[in-house]
């Protein structure tokens, strides 16, 4: 039964994140409260886990969260749900696209999308935030604050480091998380 209901809520977020995987995070943690599969803390840590491996976060997010719900067949069918509706949405696109493709009704469809998208992805943000930032809800993280702000500092001000791949600081928040313990 565990199966079915985590393929469902994964249909459903892959159905209705429209915006890449990062519109996922407030399905995911609608998924939290409702299910208690996972707490918001496991959620940031797939967060993090999600952001530093390779191939798209909404994926990496719903077999993370299926493996930790239901071990490698949840990790499958947690994917498997997720990636449903777009290959049966790209599918019907692809069928119908050249016959309506110049529509206006369909372009201005894809138009108001746009702000939907930017506001999932938004309160994703915060959300993230919020959990990196507060402890226990209310207390300020005071490590993570630090560990922003010498982030945006070396990536953003710094002329000799601001140049640096992106993967060295994924690598170098990783070490950092295991070394200190974050």
């Amino acid at each position: 039964m565990i199966y079915i209901k985590l393929f469902w809520e994964f249909f459903q977020t892959g159905l209705f994140a429209v915006g890449g995987g990062m519109a996922t995070l407030p399905f995911l943690y609608n998924i939290s409260d409702r299910t208690g599969w996972f707490s918001h803390e496991n959620l940031a840590e797939m967060i993090a886990v999600s952001e530093s491996t390779p191939g798209p976060i909404g994926v990496n997010m719903a077999t993370y969260s299926g493996y930790v719900t239901a071990g490698i067949p949840g990790a499958i069918i947690s994917t498997s749900g997720l990636i449903t509706p777009s290959i049966i949405i790209i599918l019907l696109i692809a069928a119908f696209l050249k016959a309506f493709h110049d529509n206006k009704y369909v372009i201005g469809a894809f138009y108001g999308l746009r702000p939907a998208s930017a506001a999932m992805i938004t309160a994703a943000g915060i959300l993230v935030a919020k959990v990196t930032f507060l402890s226990q809800g209310t207390d300020i993280n005071l490590k993570a604050v630090i560990w922003a702000m010498l982030l945006l500092t070396f990536t953003h001000l710094i002329k000799f480091t601001k140049n640096f791949h992106p993967v060295f600081w994924i690598f170098l928040s990783a070490v950092i998380g295991i070394v200190f313990k974050y």
